[in-house]
């Protein structure tokens, strides 16, 4: 299974994911170029060559009428220190439309300087004409709104009502559409980054002072494995924190790979740790979610109601539902009812047990299941067509005509099922 890896270690930022992505592409001048013709409005993106703690990566500017939008951290002086000592302010892309979410009362009564704004419509508008593929384009309004979602509750406004400063959105919109772009091109089967570091301290935006990580940010990494270590700073931004929450399919450590190719990402500001999002795609076996296993004892139930209960769960979801014979207390023969299925699927099936069966009590399993990857492709034969499904994974393949196609063509033809099937594989 080819998968893409996201170490997010240093936390994650637009510009530091699609840095990363960009060292794993094929042709990168190419994507530039490309890019760069999209016709985002004042938006020049350039690659440059950037060196974190020895360790050489990509760092993306995004250039807005030639110049490129910083944040800026702020640092808190010791003072139990006798000696004054300087402040370092680093900068990043904020890409944080809450930092700039901000129209005062003066502008809205017409006094004072004007800011202009954007609305999430106008992005929408904005991306659904870029020449790019229609699901880059459903992808990159898909990041925007989780984006936007988070400063409508951060602020307590109406999305409808949230709108972006003009310069941070172009900002924005160039590293989300870049990074949806380049994860379309490299296409992999799945996504999977480490829990993330949002950094601590405090962060200077349009309304003041905020926390690390900002409203918006945590609001949007709700359900993700966090966590703040000792950098001060904000370590992941908004549109990084959408990006990952959008794409990314688990949170979890680095699966057993073969790496193939490896990115690194830089940001701009400077740490004693290598500031840098890495990213490695490889393939992996292909591992199963978590499954349940729902269990029931049952010594006063007839075989019909069993099969009808079976049928049920099986359409209502369950990956197998079977019955294994036993002798319970009493010694009455009894049945053992077991139903697999997925975490999402559990309450369902339950209800469905305790409706249509006399057990009081149901037991609970979580396993872990490992499956090889599925495959199943129609081959024509001179019998019509037939399916065969391929299963392959940790090195070993399995082929298998679907039985369903095998009996047809036996009951068409008036031949057993194994004559079928022999002749079947002799001409494939």
């Amino acid at each position: 299974m080819k998968t893409l890896y996201l170490e997010c270690n240093m936390g994650a930022a637009g510009d530091m994911l699609m840095s990363a992505l960009i060292e794993l592409h094929k042709n990168p001048e190419d994507f530039v170029e490309r890019f760069n013709q999209l016709g985002i409005p004042k938006v020049r993106l350039i690659k440059e060559e950037s060196v974190k703690c020895g360790i050489t990566g990509a760092h993306m500017r995004v250039l807005i009428d030639g110049v490129e939008e910083e944040s800026h951290d702020v640092c808190h002086h010791n003072h139990e220190h006798h000696h004054e000592h300087e402040c370092e302010y680093h900068h990043e892309h904020s890409h944080i439309v809450e930092h700039t979410y901000e129209q005062s009362q003066e502008n809205r009564n017409g006094q004072g300087h004007s800011h202009s704004h954007t609305s999430l419509h106008d992005i929408e508008h904005l991306i659904h004409y870029l020449n790019i593929d229609e699901q880059i384009k459903k992808d990159a309004i898909g990041v925007y709104t989780l984006i936007a979602e988070a400063e409508s509750h951060a602020h307590g406004k109406p999305i409808l009502d949230i709108h972006f400063h003009e310069v941070g959105t172009m900002d924005a919109v160039a590293d989300v559409v870049g990074t949806c772009m380049l994860i379309h091109e490299l296409n992999p089967d799945r996504i999977i980054a480490s829990p993330v570091n949002v950094g601590s301290g405090q962060v200077k935006c349009a309304h003041g002072i905020l926390p690390v990580p900002a409203p918006a940010t945590a609001f949007i990494l709700q359900g993700v494995p966090i966590y703040s270590g000792e950098v001060r700073g904000e370590l992941c931004t908004p549109t990084g924190a959408a990006l990952l929450k959008y794409f990314v399919d688990s949170f979890e450590p680095m699966p057993v790979m073969k790496v193939e190719s490896i990115g690194y990402g830089m940001g701009n500001k400077d740490f004693a740790v290598a500031n840098c999002v890495r990213a490695m795609l490889g393939t992996t076996e292909k591992q199963m979610d978590d499954i349940v296993e729902l269990c029931c004892n049952l010594d006063d139930i007839t075989p019909e109601n069993i099969g009808y209960v079976t049928e049920l769960m099986m359409k209502e979801g369950a990956l197998d539902v079977y019955t294994t014979s036993v002798v319970m207390k009493k010694n009455r023969p009894g049945f053992v009812l077991t139903c697999m299925c997925k975490k999402e699927d559990k309450e369902r099936l339950l209800k469905l047990i305790f409706q249509h069966t006399t057990t009081l009590g149901v037991r609970e399993y979580i396993c872990k299941r490992y499956g090889l990857e599925r495959t199943i492709k129609p081959v024509e034969t001179s019998y019509g067509t037939v399916r065969i499904k391929e299963s392959k994974g940790y090195g070993v393949v399995k082929t298998k005509i679907e039985y369903e196609d095998l009996a047809e063509i036996a009951k068409r033809n008036e031949i057993s099922l194994e004559e079928v099937r022999e002749k079947v594989w002799q001409e494939i």
